[in-house]
């Protein structure tokens, strides 16, 4: 077995078993008990300007190859969301071009595909809630256009304009009625971006819930599900038991997945019987870093093996709150590292230069965990690569 060497806060390095990759196999059939995507990355050309401030210069082989990953695990892909950089590195002519190339290629192999709609096209920081609506609507249609499934994300700009729970129903409402087939909400919280603070009208989530169901039930036809991204398992539990029947709670939550995944049942996150049994299916960030993972589980429960469920996937949540630690909107970078680590990239890259948001010893600590959870697909390449990023900071592998 070779060795694999970590590195701590105070620069000392000691060495640890390296751990072969799992057995897992790829799925011949849809995955059927759960629906989960995996929201990718972009990865950009190492040679080009991706310097803090320039226009993103990606390498669409790459990118692309990477949803195919994604998809040979029997997994959708949620494109142009937060993970591919929206905001920090990747700008509105990037995004649209992202959306068009990954439609394209969803389409060639059937793969599932959603993808992010936003305002954030739109360079002023404060505009009119009138603006807001044609900002999404915008956006909308382009999606629609190019065949995707569309992902309502939350807007900076709604978060600054809106200054009661109606004037996000407004807008939504506004939005949700020009839509063609039915959006899949996202509800980001500060963990992720700190102007969103106040989304739907209150920091109180049991008060802002009041409004997202407000939104779904007056145009039900209209939203297909919500993704929560509060990092407080409570509160998607909370809302999720008080959804209509027709609208899927996907969890967005990178802490606590495994549990709101396995949902309402013995071995689940909440065994009450004063409610219905529900779970929570999946839109993360962490999936595009332990893929292989996330599909070996789903097939366990579509085998109907809880226990092998949490057996496969329980491993993969330390690993993803060391890749989504404070502050968090820096999770990126984690997931470029592990795409890196696994080969699915060339190197250790990313635009807007963002691979210098994380610490030696905090990408050291992500090494360790992915070790210990079997998320390194080829281990002695990530160990030979993570060795010679320490060897170029001068330090003994």
């Amino acid at each position: 077995m070779t060795d694999l060497t970590l590195l701590d806060p105070a620069g000392r390095t000691r060495r640890v078993g390296l751990n072969p990759a799992p057995a897992f196999t790829r799925p011949t059939g849809p995955l059927t008990s759960r629906v989960a995507y995996a929201a990718a990355h972009v990865i950009p050309r190492p040679f080009a300007e991706n310097v803090p401030g320039a226009p993103a210069d990606i390498d669409w082989d790459a990118t692309l190859a990477f949803r195919h990953h994604v998809w040979s695990w029997g997994l959708g892909v949620a494109d142009a969301m937060d993970t591919a950089q929206r905001n920090m590195g990747l700008g509105a002519a990037a995004t649209r071009e992202l959306i068009t190339r990954s439609a394209a290629e969803a389409r060639s192999v059937g793969g599932a595909l959603v993808v992010g709609v936003n305002t954030d096209h739109i360079h002023d920081e404060q505009i009119s809630l009138d603006a807001v609506i044609d900002a999404y609507l915008e956006q909308l249609h382009f999606t629609e256009d190019a065949g995707a499934g569309v992902v309502l994300m939350a807007s900076r700009h709604l978060a600054r304009a809106a200054e009661s729970a109606e004037d996000y129903r407004r807008v939504y409402g506004a939005v949700l009625a020009a839509a063609t087939t039915p959006v899949v909400l996202h509800w980001l919280g500060a963990a992720f971006d700190p102007v969103l603070a106040a989304y739907f009208g209150s920091t109180d989530s049991t008060i802002a819930s009041d409004t997202v169901l407000a939104i779904i039930e007056e145009s039900l036809d209209s939203v297909s599900g919500i993704k929560m991204s509060l990092l407080d398992a409570g509160a998607e539990i909370a809302l999720r038991s008080r959804l209509p029947a027709s609208v899927t709670m996907f969890t967005g939550d990178d802490f606590n997945y495994v549990g709101l995944i396995a949902g309402d049942e013995p071995g689940g996150t909440d065994a009450s019987p004063a409610v219905a049994a529900r779970h929570s299916d999946a839109l993360l960030g962490a999936f595009a870093a332990v893929a292989p993972h996330a599909s070996a589980a789903i097939q366990a429960l579509d085998a109907g093996d809880l226990p092998g469920y949490h057996l496969i996937l329980g491993p993969t949540e330390a690993l993803s709150r060391q890749v989504f630690a404070a502050p968090t909107f820096y999770y990126k970078t984690g997931v470029a590292f592990l795409s890196w680590l696994n080969g699915h990239q060339a190197a250790f890259s990313m635009v807007g230069g963002l691979h210098a948001a994380r610490s030696l010893p905090h990408l050291s600590e992500i090494v360790r965990l992915a070790n210990d959870s079997g998320a390194l697909e080829r281990p002695e390449l990530a160990s030979a690569r993570w060795n010679s990023l320490l060897t170029l900071n001068g330090l003994t592998a």
